[in-house]
């Protein structure tokens, strides 16, 4: 096994313990799958076990945190390191940016911005709205949210130098028909036009350090503020992709208005229902995925996702299809994704739990259907008053989001129709 293991980092890059916990998480998963073929073949006999029901529920909670584990380690492997060669490659203007924004880090020596503020308006902003953090900076940020949260992973993202980015499409198209060479054309129609709006609201977080480790040369203060303003950003953007009401935020998928897929219309979601309020079916309860996948068209299901949260999937994990094959599979390789009919499983934690009309499962091309605005610029303003002896840093972006594809993502509702 060591020998196997050591192979596989060496050539995919891949960490040893990302590796071993992905083994034990498809042992795990292999217990599971007995385990709960036991309680199956005990519940054809008699109505349940309630000592079969408790071990179920521990191996599918060690499945659970095995994942957690997983998906913390690859995380970790996939941050891409500040410094090194990145420095040795910028250019002198770049590099002057960065000495001077640290020195206004550490010690809150401004001068040096303000001397690039006054050479160059786009690289600097006054010091009561804070200054502008190096390219690199905000790279590493954008890399980490992209990394972390989960619809950002999955969703468009367009960055904008403005506000607000306008899309412009087509409610009604040009008439369009065919004819012969030499007959008459009739003239057309002119197509209809709208445009979605998708502003750009700003997002903070003010992280605190101590004048020591400002002070201590062999912090790396780049890499102290990607890692200290990475998570509230991602939290607070992961819940606001899925409910954001739109009100200083982006406005989530779920808050748009919802349909009957049989009655979809532009402008809203469509929805399959799950067969009973609740919960799903209680005979063929997989049938529902099926028409879940097939309610969406097949342009958008070679790039379509599932997205749940862990609770939900841990239901869903239970079910087989007609040959007893479990629907649900776990990452094929460490640092992959789980499976759900073939189609990867994207863990959103802020997708609600499976209740009586409850919205709990999603499905769709999010590349197409649900946008994101990130503003260019990412502002950091030293306030070494309001906290003392601490140093706050007042950290903020500007973000927006939304559907731009109402065809593009489906819904399963838990009710009976």
């Amino acid at each position: 096994m060591d020998t196997e293991t050591t192979t596989l980092e060496t050539k995919s890059g891949i960490p040893l313990d990302a590796v071993v916990t992905h083994a034990e998480m498809m042992r795990a998963f292999e217990a599971f799958k007995e385990s709960n073929d036991e309680r199956l073949a005990l519940e054809q006999k008699r109505a349940g076990d309630a000592l079969m029901e408790d071990k179920l529920a521990r191996i599918n909670a060690a499945i659970d945190a095995q994942q957690r584990k997983l998906d913390d380690i690859v995380l970790k492997a996939a941050r891409p390191a500040l410094g090194g060669e990145q420095k040795a490659a910028r250019g002198a203007r770049a590099g002057e940016h960065r000495l001077a924004f640290d020195a206004y880090m550490r010690g809150g020596d401004a001068a040096g911005l303000a001397a690039l503020e006054m050479k160059a308006m786009s690289i600097g902003s006054n010091a009561d709205g804070g200054y502008t953090v190096p390219m690199e900076i905000e790279t590493e940020i954008g890399k980490r949210l992209a990394a972390i949260s989960p619809i950002r992973s999955i969703a468009g993202v367009r960055t904008i130098s403005g506000t607000v980015y306008k899309k412009p499409f087509m409610t009604a198209g040009p008439a369009v028909g065919w004819v012969g060479e030499s007959d008459p054309r009739a003239q057309t129609a002119s197509p209809t036009l709208d445009q979605l709006s998708f502003p750009a609201m700003e997002l903070y977080a003010q992280p605190a350090a101590t004048a020591s480790l400002l002070e201590d040369s062999a912090v790396n203060i780049d890499e102290w503020l990607a890692q200290e303003v990475e998570a509230v950003f991602a939290a607070q953007e992961g819940t606001a992709f899925v409910t954001g009401d739109g009100s200083n935020k982006p406005k989530g998928f779920l808050s748009y208005d919802t349909v009957a897929n049989a009655s979809w219309t532009w402008g809203n979601l469509g929805y399959v229902a799950s067969g009973a309020a609740g919960a799903f079916a209680g005979s063929h309860p997989s049938d529902t995925l099926v028409d879940l996948i097939y309610a969406l068209k097949a342009g958008y299901r070679q790039n379509a996702n599932f997205v749940m949260n862990r609770k939900t999937q841990s239901t869903i994990r239970k079910f087989k299809d007609s040959t007893g094959q479990y629907l649900w599979q776990p990452p094929a390789v460490a640092g992959g994704r789980a499976s759900l009919m073939t189609f990867p499983v994207v863990e959103a934690e802020d997708m609600p739990d499976i209740a009586a009309n409850s919205l709990s499962i999603a499905f769709g091309d999010f590349s197409r259907g649900y946008l994101i605005v990130d503003r260019a610029g990412v502002s950091v303003l030293r306030d070494p008053y309001s906290a003392k002896p601490y140093v706050l840093f007042y950290t903020t972006k500007r973000v927006g989001g939304g559907v731009q594809d109402f065809d593009a993502i489906k819904l399963m509702k838990f009710a009976a129709s």
